[in-house]
């Protein structure tokens, strides 16, 4: 049986070489610190505990340390222990250096991330342990690949109440992330025989190349003032859309193309996939209800918790039909890919109403936001235009034809990260060009807003 005493410390993994222990012993531990292996302050395990992992004399290692403290490698005070002492760390000669990170845009208004320092940290530690506290031991096991029943159970209803979403909660599957969501949709259609997906001709190209990543074709619609024309459905077997909130021209799709939509879905057997990323967030009316409580047969349903909380988060949510559901948690690899303790503290943060209580908080910010953007371009930036519903974390801001290359690159120079509409449009759209800035106001921190909002009114032409 162990001592007590060889049970504590650090563990330290290091290899005495070359002739005799303590010489050995003393070239390992110089060449580990010379090469950075060991920090300067890092500090070691005890004499006795070292002597007793590597299975030799305590004395051997107390000479090896008093060797390498005399030649200043080390430093020993009483109370405090041995530490490789504070020094340059020189790197191996051949080692590449890597390269310097980017300077950071003095303002950020590039769409899609929410202000990061809105997280409600303090509330949701209080759910994380609650969430703990309440969880049983086997919610630590490897798990159910379609993600933990009490986070499913609280998202259906949560999404049936707030986003008209008709969810079982043997139906949802939790995701690391919206795109991987939508990888493991790509790989279920694609066992299914599905070749074809048709996409919106503007939206992200991050999108496209994962369903091109599963084998699956992506086929742009037409655009127009109504929206995304489902018109030219033909030969398509899924069809993915922004309906609440078209990404990233900013307005919902209409009524009338809804039920198209549906109809071709129920007539053809093709899916419907519906990414309503940012649903929560209307600022003007009632949001509009998601597109799958029409046929939640025929459509799946898309969140995330990267708008409404942190994209660090890394959850987000399927809804799906019918069979489909355990052929998305087959493609997880029969595990559940998810933290399964954000999982349960995002499903005490739903149960307990702190979550409703955040997305109203920020609503508020956001659209106070959103009316003082309108407002100053208004004013000072007579034209350009801002247009779209009142909604989401981003506006669509109409600039004069020809002009939105040089302000992005006006920007760029005065340190102002925004981003032209044009890196949106899918390349085989047949759409006009239109000239724009796709502007996220839910990035900056409260204290920069203003300044933010300068900035861009100061590339702007007018």
């Amino acid at each position: 049986m162990a001592e007590p005493w060889a049970t504590l410390g650090i563990d330290l993994h290091v290899e005495p070489t070359g002739p005799g222990l303590r010489r050995g012993l003393t070239d390992a531990l110089r060449e580990a610190v010379r090469s950075g292996r060991l920090a300067p302050g890092t500090r070691l395990p005890s004499s006795r505990a070292l002597a007793a992992d590597l299975g030799i004399a305590r004395n051997t290692v107390a000479d090896a340390y008093a060797d390498l403290v005399a030649e200043g490698w080390l430093t020993a005070r009483q109370g405090s222990g041995t530490r490789v002492a504070a020094r340059t760390v020189v790197p191996p000669a051949g080692t590449a250096r890597h390269p310097r990170a980017r300077t950071r845009p003095a303002y950020d208004l590039r769409p899609g991330s929410p202000d990061l320092a809105s997280f409600p940290r303090a509330e949701w530690l209080k759910a994380a342990r609650r969430a703990l506290t309440a969880a049983p031991y086997d919610a630590l096991d490897y798990g159910d690949p379609r993600g933990r029943p009490e986070l499913r159970t609280a998202l259906a209803g949560y999404l049936s109440r707030a986003r008209g979403v008709r969810a079982d909660p043997e139906r949802i599957v939790v995701c690391a992330g919206f795109a991987h969501g939508l990888k493991l949709l790509g790989t279920a259609l694609r066992a299914r025989g599905a070749r074809t997906v048709v996409v919106e001709s503007y939206g992200l190209d991050t999108h496209w190349r994962l369903l091109a990543a599963s084998g699956l074709r992506t086929v742009p619609l037409p655009f127009d003032g109504l929206g995304t024309d489902p018109g030219e459905l033909s030969g398509a077997d899924a069809i993915l859309l922004t309906p609440a909130h078209q990404f990233p021209m900013g307005v919902p799709l209409h009524r009338d193309r809804r039920a198209a939509v549906v109809d071709w879905a129920r007539r053809t057997g093709g899916l419907v996939l519906e990414d309503d990323y940012d649903g929560e967030f209307r600022y003007d009316r009632q949001p509009v209800g998601a597109l799958q409580g029409l046929d939640p047969d025929r459509a799946v349903y898309l969140g995330t918790a990267s708008k409404s909380l942190a994209p660090g988060l890394r959850l987000a949510w399927a809804v799906l039909p019918p069979g489909l559901a355990e052929e998305v948690a087959a493609a997880k690899g029969g595990v559940d890919t998810c933290g399964v303790l954000d999982q349960l503290t995002l499903a005490e943060f739903l149960a307990s109403g702190a979550y409703d209580r955040h997305v109203r908080a920020t609503r508020l910010r956001y659209r106070r936001r959103r009316d003082a953007l309108v407002a100053a371009v208004a004013a000072r930036a007579p034209e350009a235009r801002v247009t779209g519903i009142a909604a989401g974390l981003h506006v669509l801001l109409r600039l004069p034809p020809g002009t939105e290359q040089s302000v992005v690159q006006a920007a760029h120079w005065q340190g102002l990260a925004v981003h032209g509409l044009a890196r949106y449009q899918h390349p085989a759209a047949r759409a006009e060009p239109v000239d724009a800035l796709v502007v996220g106001y839910g990035t900056p921190p409260d204290h920069a807003w203003s300044g933010a909002l300068d900035a861009l009114c100061a590339v702007l032409p007018g």
